[in-house]
């Protein structure tokens, strides 16, 4: 009898134990599994990726891996947004001190005055450009340029450190596992979760790799995409419109200038400048494909010797002017001095529907294809230019 009990009792015990490990097993994070991701990048070329601010030239494909030259400064990103998804690959710094990086939830183009998308930043930054007390290389979250996200782990910023520090140096691969889940967002480096944020608005967009100067080599870039939750307009990033960029950020390849002025104009990375050294005559930049302008996009800068800049195309009756001074009929829209502005045009029925630093005005237009040009009066910056 005591026998009996004893070996009922060793089997409800273990019975138990047993519904105890699958009670607990259950309650774990449920990860992807190799099947479940699906290749980001095809080891063969872009498809499924956007050049949006650089070149083709930026870009290679080598033994099944996305090599970034650095320059220019930029980035590209996926056809498609997405929202909630967990994200891995692996990337490797080839220069030591490189920096580079993953944005997610982005909009389609870059920012105002910047080669960067409005979004989350996944900080790639190579081992030896060093640690402060407001960023570090080895695994960093943090929003940029007007998007928005709480951190765990913070510093008083909107920027999330990582708990543990675990990036290996160059020339070592490391991996990165991204789970972006309902405006919530975390980091693994190298195998274990370091990085964490929460509230990130925008919470849906696109997918960018940036080029910031430094070669970095990709591979094994696959992602799982999760059950959407609800979104409205305001946490989803600024969808497709359409826009291509005509300024390689290397050089005035498909422009047109005067030999006179030739060397005034001068491809700074991401920036293109003009400077007039004295000189009071205009000189005019012209792209030399034929287009019929649908819209366009270009930031622009003045500086003390800026006295304007003229913008036209086939259909305008007259050049778009916008002077560096308080008679203009644009300046009440215009930032300060040496800030950058940006200028959206956009078709509407007859008419060019302009927003200049948001704010809206209208300029006669009649439909017809021929070329875009951007003048410059004085010294002139300009940046992120796009036409559609």
């Amino acid at each position: 009898m005591t026998d009996s009990i004893l070996r009922h009792t060793a089997i409800r015990k273990t019975m138990q134990r047993t519904l105890a490990a699958l009670f607990f097993l259950l309650s774990l994070p449920c990860f992807a599994t190799a099947e479940d991701f699906k290749p980001l990048f095809n080891g063969k070329d872009l498809s499924g990726w956007v050049l949006v601010n650089t070149p083709p030239q930026t870009w290679s494909i080598q033994d099944g891996m996305l090599i970034c030259s650095g320059k220019p400064i930029g980035e590209i990103r996926t056809e498609r947004m997405y929202q909630n998804f967990e994200l891995e690959l692996e990337w490797r710094h080839m220069v030591p001190g490189g920096n580079a990086g993953i944005f997610v939830w982005a909009d389609d183009i870059t920012a105002r005055g910047v080669p960067f998308h409005r979004g989350v930043e996944v900080q790639v930054l190579e081992n030896a450009y060093g640690n402060t007390q407001g960023y570090s290389t080895h695994g960093d979250i943090f929003p940029i340029h007007g998007a928005e996200m709480t951190p765990i782990n913070g510093r008083g910023g909107n920027r999330a450190f990582p708990t543990e520090l675990r990036s290996k140096p160059s020339p070592e691969w490391n991996h990165y596992r991204i789970v972006c889940n309902d405006g919530n967002i975390s980091l693994s480096v190298n195998g274990k979760e370091v990085t964490k944020g929460t509230k990130a608005s925008p919470s849906k967009g696109y997918i960018c790799i940036e080029s910031e100067g430094g070669i970095v080599h990709y591979r094994n870039v696959r992602i799982k995409e999760l059950p959407d939750s609800p979104v409205d307009a305001k946490n989803t990033a600024t969808a497709n419109r359409g826009f291509r960029s005509i300024y390689s950020g290397l050089d005035l390849a498909d422009w047109k200038v005067a030999d006179n002025a030739k060397a005034r104009w001068e491809a700074k990375d991401w920036v293109l400048t003009y400077r007039a050294m004295g000189d009071k005559q205009p000189s005019r930049l012209e792209y030399v494909q034929p287009v019929q302008i649908a819209g366009f996009v270009v930031d622009f800068r003045f500086n003390d010797a800026s006295e304007g800049l003229n913008l036209s195309a086939a259909g305008f009756k007259s050049p778009i002017s916008i002077r560096n001074n308080k008679e203009s009929s644009y300046s009440a829209a215009l930032e300060k001095q040496g800030s950058w502005n940006r200028i959206i045009g956009e078709v509407s029925e007859d008419k060019f529907k302009l927003l200049i630093n948001g704010k809206s005005f209208e300029v006669p237009y009649t439909k017809s294809e021929g070329t875009f040009g951007l003048e410059s009066l004085g010294d002139l910056d300009l940046a992120n230019i796009y036409i559609r």
